[in-house]
Parts: structure tokens; C-alpha cells; sequence
């Protein structure tokens, strides 16, 4: 059965027609054109497709894209603006935190939402942000470090 939702999709009021058991993730990449959003293990445990429903971080493989209804949901496509990279994004280019990349999309999304909540954190909760983010290439280090600087740059407010 197809259902009308309406919800914000990365700032933009959106009305869409969807699939009753079809997940976020596949609504985003197949329907919504979003490929930034990984489909990753399928189950929750990678964090690959982790997006902000309503400013939190939740992995999209686990979500029904009928559950958007009334939401705000941004994905990795929805947190630059006006062209210009989030500090997250930049920070993890210029740190070189990425390897396969992967994994990026959603340690990007835990990292924004962390740092939206708590703009100085600590490594400590930095690190317990991604826990549910998986690296295949174990570039850890690189990624909180990038994330930290992050931090400063938003503390700053450059």
C-alpha cells in the first residue's frame, strides 16, 4: 500500500508517495535520489546509513520511510549550505579522516549531531558518538581528531 508523507527532507518541506515497507534508507537513495546516505549491513549495526531525524542520529536501514511522516529528516546532501562544507566535512578532508570513505557519510551525520548538542566535547564522548559507526579501514584516530577540530572551528565560529 502506497502512503502520502510529508516531512522536511534537508531544510525543504517535501511530499512524497511511498511503499508501507520500504526503509528510509532505500526511499532516500532509490526515491529521493540521496545517494549519500550508505545502505550498509541491513541491520543497524554499521552506521553506514545513519541520518538526523529530528536533530538525532538514527540508521535508516531501521526506519520505514513512512515513519518520516511530520519529521525533519537531513541527510549528508543536507548539511552544507550554500555550498560551503560543514566544519565536519572540511575538517575531515583536511585530517585526511577517510580512507574507503565508506563509512564517512555516517560518521559525518553522528559527529554533526554530537557536536549540535555538545560543541565542546570530549574525546571520551566524541569516541561514544561513533560507537555505533563502523570503519572498515580503521582510520579511528584520524576521525576523532577530525571531529575535535571540528569542535574548535564551531566554537570559534569561523
Amino acid at each position: 500500500m502506497k502512503r502520502v508523507i510529508q516531512f522536511k527532507l534537508n531544510g525543504v518541506d517535501t511530499e512524497a508517495y511511498v511503499e508501507d515497507n520500504v526503509t528510509m534508507v532505500n526511499f532516500l537513495r532509490q526515491q529521493m535520489h540521496l545517494p549519500g546516505t550508505k545502505r550498509g549491513c541491513g541491520e543497524g549495526e554499521c552506521g553506514a546509513c545513519t541520518i538526523m531525524l529530528d536533530g538525532e542520529p538514527v540508521t535508516s536501514c531501521m526506519m520505514l520511510a513512512v515513519e518520516a511522516n511530520n519529521h525533519d529528516i537531513v541527510t549528508i546532501e543536507g548539511i552544507a549550505k550554500d555550498g560551503v562544507l560543514h566544519p565536519v566535512q572540511k575538517e575531515f578532508i583536511d585530517k585526511w579522516a577517510l580512507q574507503c570513505g565508506f563509512c564517512t557519510p555516517g560518521m559525518i551525520m553522528s559527529a554533526v549531531a554530537l557536536l549540535g548538542r555538545n560543541p565542546n566535547p570530549t574525546e571520551y564522548e566524541i569516541r561514544d558518538a561513533i560507537a555505533g559507526n563502523l570503519c572498515r579501514c580503521t582510520g579511528y584516530a584520524k576521525i576523532v581528531e577530525a571531529i575535535g577540530a571540528a569542535a574548535e572551528v564551531i566554537r570559534k565560529g569561523v
